[in-house]
């Protein structure tokens, strides 16, 4: 299999999180140059033709993009460590944590960053300063709501690691590196504890 990915992207930091956290090997990576819009090129459209990263070629020549279904795909081959819920019950709240971050944290950060910052305006065009602007501060209403919950428990699910969290900790990354937001600087102490903690974990180098 090989896994189209981008270095400095939030989603395809996701998949190959979750790639590590599994311990799963064998997959080859194709960097994508999103600078350069390889992205854009004929040939990465014709595998997936909106032109995003993460994209994974399987052996047999299909494509799969979407990180969300990329994840459930290789939490299929490789079940353990299991990251998305092992009955019905726990895969449904597991997902409504996951869905619940991808929507008000994730997508909001990359919203502010997509529109405010100059680096990133030949990706997204035309670029509208003041709904980026509005975004972060979205983005800071899902994280009050997000050390609200870690103040309640060890990780975004409940009590132990999943997909929640690595979805969480790559949107934290992506603003901490583009909007320069630190939880702990703006009062949010459980969220940026457990900031911290996830970034103690092996599979959170950059990978």
């Amino acid at each position: 299999m090989k896994l189209y990915t981008s270095t400095f992207a939030p989603n395809p930091r996701r998949v190959t999180m979750f790639i590590a956290e599994k311990g799963i090997t064998g997959i080859e990576q194709v960097m994508i140059d999103l600078a350069a819009l390889e992205n854009r090129s004929d040939a990465y459209l014709a595998k997936n033709p909106f032109g995003r990263v993460p994209a994974l070629e399987l052996d047999d020549g299909r494509v799969l993009s979407e990180t969300r279904a990329i994840c459930t795909y290789l939490e299929g081959l490789q079940p353990q460590p299991n990251l998305m819920g092992e009955d019905i019950e726990e895969r449904a709240f597991i997902e409504m944590a996951d869905r619940r971050v991808e929507l008000h944290l994730f997508a909001t950060i990359a919203n502010c960053v997509r529109h405010t910052h100059p680096g990133l305006a030949q990706l997204e065009q035309p670029q509208f300063a003041d709904f980026g602007a509005s975004q972060g501060e979205k983005m800071r209403e899902a994280a009050r709501w997000l050390d609200e919950e870690l103040g309640r428990h060890a990780y975004v699910a409940g009590e132990r690691f999943t997909i929640a969290d690595i979805t969480a900790y790559c949107a934290l990354e992506f603003g901490r590196g583009l909007m320069k937001f630190k939880p702990g600087a703006e009062g949010f102490t459980h969220l940026q504890a457990w900031r911290d903690r996830i970034a103690e974990r092996p599979a959170a180098s950059r990978n």
